[in-house]
């Protein structure tokens, strides 16, 4: 939404005051341009609602002084309106209730958040976190890792819990949480990219959670209440465990449906059922501790029967006997049936069976009995393994291999302690509720924190005091049997529970249904929200809906990904899958917050207090070791889903600029870095070319050789530093625009041709200057660049001025004072493009002179590139009459193998020879232009002080009508008389005869500049021997010659270089900056 400000105008009674919005008529449409759209400037703003009326503006004369800034810094009186005003409600749940009725006709509008810290935060996290693990499993935890391995796991999910908790506390006390809750406190701390993918854990852990609360329900109600409403039913013992998975699939996906169908209609009925399902949740605990009291006076009657050891399912036989005497006559029981092939006593029966007695014990043989002894250690095994009672005498069997066909109680799944933590810790999670409602407290800062701790402590203490006492109240047995076979199919929990198991039960079933219900109302909402933040563009369509703001489309999705869950059907193989994905989202909380407190960033000013770095590090640490202890492929597939999210949000997503953590993280990093490098120049190992590259600009300010960044980008292949810098002639305040608008293009250009680095544009009086400052000041600290990148001015013959050339001499003059070396390449639109492949060819190094082995290194850079890869590389030398060209050969070929660089090598020999006439004739037009320049330069110099002239001769005329001649020519401070003008012309006009004819006249070589003659005769026999070698290269690499010391020779040395490259396409001059770039030492 803008950011737009209302500034009340003062009434002034001595008449009508300026209006400022004549004032600022010219910039009212930047101003309004810059405070609109993005919810960027809404978050960077101190303002946190704004209102759309810009049309009254400040016309008082109180605050005269201040008017001409009223549009961007509105008067405090304003600003404390807008904080007065401030209302945050969750989106979605109030817009429901608040939208259109029966008739058509909209509501009254919410009032402002009234829920303090006991309804809006203490509660909510309790029902969130006591749930379906506590009914339905952690009886079974406790027997099969003993009190003290539950207790091991009970504490460390706890305690991750609430170092969570005290993190999020303080980022939630930090500035105002608007809905979206942990998602958004992690996103606006950490980034985008560290938002997204944790927001996409947190959404897939919240649809998993709902998945694990609806197979809850379905196993509530197909093993405990209606057992026989089972669709698919076994025949034979060995099918029931698949059996109850089809079971499970097929009444999970009708119980989502019927949940989405609610959700959809209606999410007010969902909130208005809270208050029941969480009075399900407390009458189901005060059952519990009832019980508990209970057995200390009178223990609840649930025997149970054990054959030898082995516990035994009791729902199939009423009497734990093998035989019964009636009149004095033996039967055989319900029981020998089971083990025998007739009812006879004379019957075939089981080995086991045969060897052992039946023995009926007390399940739950109460507070007093010691039974707290038996259970404090675990008794982990495999699958199929049978629950047996240590502590009981039994014979063994010979022969088990039939024991998995009798009534037996086995272990469903292997069992192991760090399986136990991943199916435990979904019933520690749900700490978040707080957060997630903080529109809907009256208080947010002050509840947050004080809610969810107390919360978590409450909820700590239960599960504590629940591991304790259900190992001091219940058979170890017992606790080891998951579905209460041993018991008559009764839920082991609703054993204990008083006045009746049925209690338990039930408000087991309506907690578990409750706590589905929020899952499916909660998820499409936070993902509704990452869809709206625009981070990642597939997901947009999920941020529409309909039109009171219900997330249609993002509840569909969340309906199929809990599908998938519900699929698995096992509520032991889902619980760890949304144990990685919450576990993930606790670990990015702590680190959000100590990112946030050990960068100390400005606006880190959290109200809870009582927040410590190490406790945040501590509670991440805890966060990832639980996360391998539950499931180390889990924690594998969570983290790679996590990065794959994090990767493509970084690639593909909007860019948000937050003011997160990650990036202070990053700037304190660069600043700690570039210190460092300032230390100490580079080793000669770690040199490689900084480049600053210098790119020109047409008319349009568009980039005029998008091959130079082309270029760059094979040469550079992302590693090391990049500046892309152009100038701009004039001043900034007039090219400011301009000058952002080239920055804009060339970064269009960088993205294009795939150029990483940075882009500047500076405006200055002259190219000169501007070359000139980008050269002595571009970079920071260490990162600063080494050589400078440019193509070469092709069209410096054809310029009216000699601004081109001259500038591009300068440039060079000015890269060999700072030490920096020089690339020039020349036709560089004939270059290859980023997505050419060059099948073959050669990159021809001629090696003229030592530049510290720029040339070396540059083509085995290039060849890293996929452009230049099949490319092989090639070495000339020049050899001279007295030297050994076979020695130099040798010795090069040497020196390569030390470099480990792969080329060919090859020794030119350049003898003593005559000059040529063409090398006279190339000097004397040289010379000849030279002189013609110099002359058409004196001639635009005097055409300008001819019109001087005039002009102070018509001023002169102008003023002299009260004045005397003899003190007109000092008033008008005339520099030339007419005489002088005359003799002037007259010179000139001979001059101007003698340039004419200079180009009929016979050559004279004599009178040529021997200099001159000598270095034009190197450029065409060096030129002669590159182009017989070289022509059909892909690239050519050439010592470029320093420029004259003396700058009147300045257009001679343009000419020597021109001659030196004709005839060649693709040519890189490069100029070493006076230090060694390559070495042979490792």
């Amino acid at each position: 939404m803008p950011t737009n400000f209302t500034v009340v105008p003062v009434e002034d009674g001595g008449g009508s005051s300026r209006d400022a919005g004549s004032v600022f008529r010219e910039e009212e449409e930047p101003l309004r341009g810059r405070h609109s759209g993005d919810d960027i400037r809404r978050e960077s703003s101190p303002f946190i609602n704004s209102d759309h009326d810009r049309g009254h503006y400040y016309d008082g004369k109180n605050m005269a002084l201040f008017e001409e800034e009223m549009d961007s810094n509105p008067m405090v009186s304003s600003l404390l309106n807008k904080l007065a005003n401030y209302t945050n409600l969750s989106q979605g749940v109030r817009e429901h209730e608040e939208y259109d009725n029966d008739d058509g006709v909209r509501r009254v509008t919410v009032t402002g958040p009234q829920m303090g810290t006991f309804i809006g935060v203490y509660l909510p996290c309790m029902q969130n976190i006591l749930g379906v693990i506590l009914f339905l499993r952690l009886t079974w935890i406790v027997g099969t890792a003993g009190i003290l391995g539950t207790l091991a796991i009970v504490c460390m999910c706890c305690a991750c819990t609430m170092l969570t908790a005290i993190s999020m506390s303080a980022i939630a006390t930090n500035g105002v949480v608007p809905a979206g809750g942990s998602y958004y406190m992690i996103s606006r701390s950490l980034g985008p990219e560290f938002g997204g993918a944790v927001g996409l854990c947190f959404y897939l852990g919240t649809t998993f959670a709902g998945s694990m609360y609806i197979l809850g329900t379905i196993e509530i109600l197909l093993t405990y209440i209606v057992p026989t409403a089972a669709v698919f039913v076994a025949e034979r013992k060995e099918d029931e465990a698949a059996a109850l998975l089809n079971n499970m699939r097929v009444y999970g996906t009708c119980c989502l449906a019927l949940m989405a169908l609610v959700v959809f209609v209606g999410v007010k009925y969902v909130n208005k059922l809270a208050l029941v399902f969480l009075t399900c949740v407390v009458l189901s605990i005060m059952a519990i501790y009832a019980g508990v009291i209970r057995t200390a006076i009178e223990p609840p009657d649930f025997p149970i029967c054990l054959l030898g050891n082995r516990s035994l399912e009791n729902h199939n036989f009423e009497k734990c006997l093998k035989t019964e005497v009636v009149k004095n006559v033996t039967y055989t029981t319900d029981l020998w049936a089971l083990f025998c092939d007739s009812r006879h006593l004379n019957a075939s029966c089981d080995e086991y069976f045969s060897l052992n007695n039946a023995t009926e014990i007390q399940g739950i043989p109460g507070l007093l009995s010691g039974v707290i002894r038996d259970n404090l250690w675990g008794d982990y095994g495999p699958a199929g393994m049978l629950v047996e009672k240590k502590s009981q005498l039994s014979v063994p069997a010979q022969d088990n291999s039939k024991d998995i066909y009798k009534p037996y109680v086995f272990n469903d799944i292997a069992t192991f302690f760090t399986l136990l933590v991943g199916i435990y810790f979904p019933s520690v999670t749900g700490i978040m509720a707080g957060s997630n409602r903080s529109g809907d407290l009256r208080d947010a800062q002050r509840s947050i924190p004080i809610g969810t701790i107390l919360a978590i402590a409450t909820t700590s203490f239960i599960y504590i005091s629940c591991v304790v006492l259900f190992g001091a109240c219940i058979e170890g047995v017992v606790l080891r049997d998951k579905f209460g076979d041993s018991v008559k199919k009764n839920l082991v929990i609703g054993t204990l529970a008083w006045p009746s198991p049925w209690v338990i039960v039930i408000g087991s079933f309506f907690s578990c249904c409750g706590a589905g219900l929020q899952s499916l109302t909660g998820a499409p909402r936070l993902l509704q929200a990452i869809a709206r933040d625009g981070i990642i563009p597939f997901l947009q369509v999920f941020g529409h809906g309909k039109a009171n703001g219900e997330p249609t489309w993002a509840l569909l999705m969340t309906a199929g990904i809990c599908e998938i869950g519900i699929l698995i059907a096992s509520l032991d193989a889902v619980a760890p899958i949304l144990s990685m994905f919450f576990l993930m989202c606790y670990l990015f909380v702590n680190l959000a917050c100590a990112v946030q407190t050990l960068l100390r960033t400005p606006n880190w000013r959290p109200r809870f207090k009582f927040y410590h770095w190490t406790l945040s590090f501590l509670g991440m640490s805890l966060c990832l070791s639980l996360m391998f202890i539950s499931s180390w492929y889990y924690a594998l597939v969570a983290m790679v889903i996590a990065g794959l999210i994090y990767k493509y949000i970084e690639y593909r997503g909007a860019e948000k600029e937050w003011g997160d953590g990650i990036r202070g993280l990053s700037l304190n990093a660069a600043r700690y870095a570039l210190i460092r490098l300032e230390e100490a120049p580079p080793h000669t190992k770690n040199w490689r070319p900084q480049l600053l590259v210098l790119c020109k600009l047409d008319s349009d300010l568009g980039v005029k050789h998008p091959r130079l960044l082309s270029f760059t980008t094979q040469l550079k292949a992302g590693k090391g530093l990049t500046i892309v810098s152009s100038v701009l002639e004039g001043t900034y305040m007039t090219r400011g625009s301009d000058a952002k608008t080239g920055e804009q293009n060339l970064k269009a250009a960088m993205s294009s041709e795939r150029t990483k680095g940075f882009c500047h544009v500076v405006v200055s009086s002259n190219l000169r200057d501007g070359f000139s400052l980008l050269i002595q000041s571009a970079g920071l600290g260490g990162m600063k660049h080494n050589a400078v990148l440019m193509a070469w001015p092709a069209g410096w013959k054809q310029a009216q001025d000699s601004y081109t050339w001259k500038n591009f001499i300068e440039t060079v003059r000015e890269t060999t004072s700072a030490h920096q070396a020089l690339l020039v390449a020349k036709n560089i639109d004939h270059f290859p493009a980023n997505q050419e492949r060059l099948k073959e060819g050669t990159i021809d190094v001629w090696w003229i002179v030592h530049d510290g082995g720029l040339l070396m290194l540059l083509p085995f850079l290039l060849r890293q590139h996929k452009v230049w890869r099949k490319c092989k590389m090639r070495i000339f030398t020049v050899a001279h009459m007295d030297d050994n060209s076979i020695q130099m050969k040798k010795d090069l070929q040497m020196f390569l193998y030390h470099l480990r660089l792969d080329a060919e090598v090859e020794v030119v020999e350049m003898h003593e020879s005559d000059i040529s006439a063409f090398t006279y004739e190339k000097t004397l037009v040289m010379e000849q232009r030279s002189q013609m320049l110099r002359q058409m330069q004196l001639s635009r110099n005097e055409r300008e002080r001819e019109a001087q002239l005039i002009h102070d001769r018509n001023t002169a005329s102008h003023s002299a009508m009260n004045d005397t001649a003899a003190t007109t020519p000092e008033r008008i401070h005339m520099t030339w008389t007419k005489e002088k003008l005359v003799q002037e012309r007259t010179r000139n006009r001979e001059g101007n005869m003698g340039v004419k004819d200079i180009f009929n006249m016979k050559p004279e070589w004599e009178n040529l500049n021997q200099s001159n003659v000598r270095r034009m005769h190197t450029a065409v026999k060096l030129n002669e021997a590159v182009v017989k070698k070289s022509q059909n290269s892909q690239l050519v690499l050439l010592n470029m010659p320093g420029p004259p010391k003396n700058k009147e020779g300045d257009e001679n040395y343009m000419e020597f270089l021109e001659v030196l490259i004709e005839g060649l396409d693709r040519v890189l001059l490069v100029r070493g900056g006076g230090r060694e770039v390559i070495t042979i030492y490792s």
